[in-house]
């Protein structure tokens, strides 16, 4: 994933969500011979209200400063959600990159101190989704969330967490689609550059999601998990931003049987950790 103007990410973008969108969700009939999944550049334009030419240079990057108006219109046609369509807005904002950060990501004091405190399971994550700090809660839910783990790279890569996410499929496109959300402009960022360089060369599916650049909202939400031990939670799941990383809570609904589930977990564990594991 190397450094790309503005033009060259909006004409990637606008390639891979015109595949994404069918003839008949589009209204029109599909006809025969058609040699691209989704809809052509021609129908694209008609649709949109804009030449022919004028989104050929769109797609190939040679215009890099199309109006809101046109984006909006472009937006509609290809079925952008709103969390779409501001990616496609902010593609085209000539905005500075942040500067490199030249240090690792720091856990603040207080995430420490309140890991310690947290009986459910939680840990902290950089942008990239690397494992910065967890309680043994989380360690106990799953090994892959002890420090120094990735979680995209366990994810794709570790057979286990396969067997973990009983939907995993769903569960893949979604994670992928937040791995780009998390990079939005700094695609040169050196650690975004090296997950999605090994993800792509060792996981066929990983490749295959990437191409299609969905954007996702990066917040928390409900999931249900195979446990090895204890056997199937769901769980609700929070992220909560402290300064340049985030902090992410498990917890179950109160009563339910995830609740008694992972009050065996914790007996189970306590024994085995003390406090917080930090890398």
């Amino acid at each position: 994933m190397d450094d790309e103007g503005i033009g060259t990410r909006l004409g990637r973008y606008l390639r891979a969500r015109r595949d994404l969108v069918t003839p008949q969700q589009a209204g029109i009939a599909p006809g025969a011979r058609r040699r691209v999944p989704g809809l052509r550049r021609e129908e694209v334009a008609l649709l949109a209200g804009i030449s022919p030419d004028y989104y050929l240079r769109l797609e190939r990057g040679r215009d890099t400063n199309p109006s809101a108006q046109v984006l909006d219109s472009l937006a509609r046609v290809l079925q952008l959600d709103d969390v779409e369509r501001t990616y496609l807005l902010g593609l085209t904002a000539a905005r500075p990159r942040p500067a490199r950060r030249k240090r690792l990501e720091q856990v603040p004091a207080r995430a420490h101190q309140l890991l310690a405190q947290l009986t459910m399971p939680a840990f902290v994550e950089g942008r990239a989704f690397d494992v910065l700090a967890a309680n043994p809660m989380a360690v106990a839910f799953s090994p892959r969330l002890r420090p120094g783990h990735n979680r995209l790279r366990s994810f794709f890569l570790d057979p286990e967490e396969q067997a973990f996410q009983p939907d995993w499929e769903r569960a893949a496109a979604g994670f992928v689609a937040a791995l780009r959300t998390a990079i939005g402009n700094d695609t040169g960022h050196p650690r975004f550059v090296e997950l999605v360089g090994e993800l792509a060369l060792a996981s066929r599916r990983f490749r295959t999601l990437w191409a299609r650049h969905d954007i996702r909202a990066l917040e928390g939400g409900t999931t249900t998990v195979h446990h090895p031990v204890v056997g199937e939670l769901r769980l609700h799941r929070e992220k909560l931003p402290l300064e340049d990383v985030i902090l992410v809570l498990y917890y179950p609904d109160t009563g339910s049987d995830s609740q008694e589930k992972l009050g065996l977990l914790s007996a189970l564990a306590a024994p085995a950790v003390p406090g917080p594991v930090t890398r």
